[in-house]
């Protein structure tokens, strides 16, 4: 770290922490640190390299694949319903908190500070641990260049790359990963082609829930199965949502976020679903692609042969690092926005409340979250990381339902200039939705719920013990800088 960097870092660390203290017992605004220089199509450009399609394609569908079948189709087109319902709650309670906090912000100002506060940690937990379980991928596909590549070093060495590009401009980002969003299409567009012009299969297999069975024998899947796999193709779209994390620094944020959640989900279900179908319809036997152990990459050898699979397998690598990236940068202005609301101690949150007056980004935030991406995938079991990672999205998906059904009763949410349709019918029926697909998930394998609901717990004796008696000048959450007083 050069000598300037350090005046910079601590002189602003002096000033962070009163960014958002109240004046005479009333919340002041957010301070406008940030960059607010990305354009609407810029902030979709980051929201769908967080999303990923072709890294939920080739790592996360093959579970489902393994677990039902060709009724994976009915799992993801379930969840692009729900995801549907889930997107109109975001945009509305994004477009009335445009807060880089993304959901802990938006609930703690609906629900109340504690539920708020349970949800940060539950967000931070997951997203710094899910950093480990995507880069670790990157090991995964890089082995078709070599064999000896461990997965684990090189997710390391990708968290802690990726950490340091995050630091930069938040514009340069967007046009990084942007670039690299081109190649991972490019890598599904081949992948449907492959599937539509070899269609081999009965369109009825897209509704059949299989699995395999003793010797490979496809057995049937109950329905039940089939619902608790849609939790798994939701975590598969999830990442719309994370337009919010950008609010801040996007232009005219309040009327084009809801727009940005909606058009990135949209892309996304379009992404991930037609490779699918591609796939059911055009493997060469289902029972070989359900009992693969990487069906994606047997449709690729038996489709495409090896060196268009060693190609795409590339650009799959590529898609994750890519992934990594969005996180990287979305993790980092959640932990930055936990800090400006003054979290924690002042020895802590003032550094992470920096913004680097040049490069506009919270630097520190960003490099402690790349450190302990980092350090939990070189220290914790990946099948734990699995674990903790598992039912978050789940709970998530639930606060924020409720928080868009209360929003308009308690009118918390009235500034927003996006209104859903069919209010209260979508958030009842997303609540709903969610609460079955939990129930299924918990007669499936009850541990991520579980673990889930601990992490959950834990973040309110911390509200409760440090945080609330420090109420006076600690969680105040003030509103954002409104863009016409820029």
């Amino acid at each position: 770290m050069s000598d300037e960097f350090a005046a910079d870092l601590g002189a602003a660390a002096q000033v962070a922490g009163a960014k958002s203290r109240p004046v005479d017992g009333e919340a002041v605004k957010y301070a406008q640190d940030l960059s607010r220089s990305l354009t609407f199509r810029e902030n979709v450009l980051i929201t769908l390299s967080a999303v990923t399609p072709a890294s939920s394609v080739f790592i996360i569908m093959p579970s489902v694949i393994n677990g039902i079948g060709g009724a994976s189709a009915i799992a993801f087109g379930v969840a692009a319903i729900v995801g549907v319902l889930v997107a109109f709650c975001y945009a509305e309670l994004s477009s009335a908190f445009p807060i880089t906090g993304g959901e802990y912000a938006f609930v703690a100002r609906v629900l109340g500070k504690p539920a708020g506060f349970a949800l940060f940690g539950l967000t931070l937990v997951g997203g710094i641990l899910i950093l480990g379980v995507i880069a670790s991928g990157a090991g995964t596909y890089l082995g078709v260049l070599s064999s000896s590549l461990n997965a684990n070093w090189v997710g390391i060495v990708v968290i802690v790359a990726t950490a340091i590009i995050a630091c930069f401009g938040i514009k340069a980002n967007a046009w990084v990963t942007g670039a690299f969003l081109l190649i991972e299409v490019a890598a599904l567009v081949v992948l449907a082609l492959l599937g539509f012009v070899n269609v081999t299969q009965p369109v009825s297999v897209l509704w059949e829930a299989t699995t395999s069975g003793p010797g490979g024998v496809l057995v049937g899947a109950s329905a039940g199965l089939v619902v608790s796999f849609t939790a798994t193709a939701l975590f598969a779209y999830n990442g719309y949502g994370t337009a919010v994390y950008y609010a801040e620094e996007t232009k005219q944020a309040r009327s084009t976020i809801g727009r940005a959640i909606l058009w990135s989900l949209a892309i996304t279900v379009a992404a991930e679903f037609i490779p699918l179908v591609a796939v059911l319809l055009g493997t060469p036997s289902m029972q070989k692609l359900v009992g693969a152990a990487d069906p994606m990459t047997y449709f690729m050898e038996a489709r495409g042969g090896t060196v268009l699979n060693t190609i795409v397998s590339l650009g799959i690598a590529i898609a994750i690092i890519n992934a990594v990236l969005a996180i990287m940068l979305q993790m980092g202005r959640l932990l930055y926005s936990s800090a400006r609301d003054r979290t924690w101690p002042d020895w802590l949150g003032r550094p992470l409340a920096h913004v680097h007056p040049r490069f506009h980004t919270p630097i520190a935030a960003t490099l402690v979250v790349g450190a302990i991406g980092a350090l939990c995938l070189w220290l914790v079991p990946f099948d734990v990381l699995l674990i903790i990672t598992g039912g978050n999205l789940l709970v998530t998906y639930l606060l924020v339902g409720v928080a868009a059904f209360v929003g308009r009763l308690n009118r918390t949410s009235s500034r927003a200039e996006y209104r859903m349709p069919l209010w209260p019918v979508v958030p009842i029926v997303m609540v709903l939705a969610t609460i079955v697909i939990i129930y299924e998930n918990i007669v499936a394998d009850w541990v991520p719920v579980a673990v889930t609901g601990a992490l959950f717990a834990i973040g309110f004796p911390y509200y409760f013990l440090y945080l609330r008696p420090r109420s006076h000048d600690r969680w105040t959450l003030p509103n954002p800088a409104d863009e016409e007083e820029q």
